[in-house]
């Protein structure tokens, strides 16, 4: 028995390792920052699933904001659980996925992190813009939230501070900013394939 428990370790271990490669992507930032379409571009780059969290919206949520009523933490919380599901579909199957989220405050995205069953990291990629520039892209896009609502997203705003990734999107193509975020990724990767390289290693030696 105790062999075949020292024998499991190394998978085990390599499992983990493999894991942590294998990120969720949230795209975040106010409305006309372009989080769908630099969303929908990673997405098709890595080759794995986009959500965008628009689409879960319950219809009160989006009957309050079609009024020019800004959302409250209390109908924020269900939408965010709902998008927390949907990230932890993508970890606990081992995918990549990518999610287009507001996640305006630190709390959202203590939401969205969570207590994950698979030791995946989830990467908050910020996408922000200029009022004048961000109000444009919103009075020429037909979308539920009105542009009015663009000033309480900014005011309830909090960048995040946590390690991630930021694009300045008014000097920045979605084309340049997926490039930036794909190359980030398959570093990732080869630092893991390393990792589990030098594993092997280390057990090949450990057996002789």
């Amino acid at each position: 028995n105790s062999s075949n428990s020292s024998s499991q370790r190394p998978a085990l271990r390599a499992s983990q390792i493999g894991q942590q490669a294998m990120p969720v992507y949230v795209v975040m930032g106010v409305s006309g920052c372009g989080k769908s379409t630099v969303g929908k571009l990673l997405a098709s780059r890595l080759g794995c699933q986009f959500v965008d969290a628009d689409d879960l919206h319950p219809a009160s949520n989006i009957a309050k904001m079609a009024a020019g009523q800004p959302l409250q933490d209390e109908d924020r919380w269900p939408w965010l659980d709902l998008c927390a599901q949907q990230i932890d579909r993508w970890l606990a199957a081992g995918e990549h996925g990518v999610l287009a989220c507001s996640a305006l405050k630190s709390v959202y995205r203590d939401v969205l992190r969570g207590n994950r069953v698979v030791p995946s990291p989830v990467i908050f990629v910020y996408l922000h813009g200029s009022e004048p520039v961000l109000m444009r892209r919103l009075s020429s896009r037909s979308h539920f939230m009105p542009a009015s609502l663009l000033a309480s997203q900014l005011s309830t705003l909090e960048p995040p501070e946590e390690a991630g990734t930021s694009f300045d999107a008014d000097n920045s193509t979605p084309e340049a900013i997926v490039d930036a975020l794909v190359s980030a990724h398959n570093n990732l990767q080869t630092a893991t394939l390393q990792r589990l390289a030098s594993l092997s290693e280390g057990n090949e030696e450990g057996d002789n």
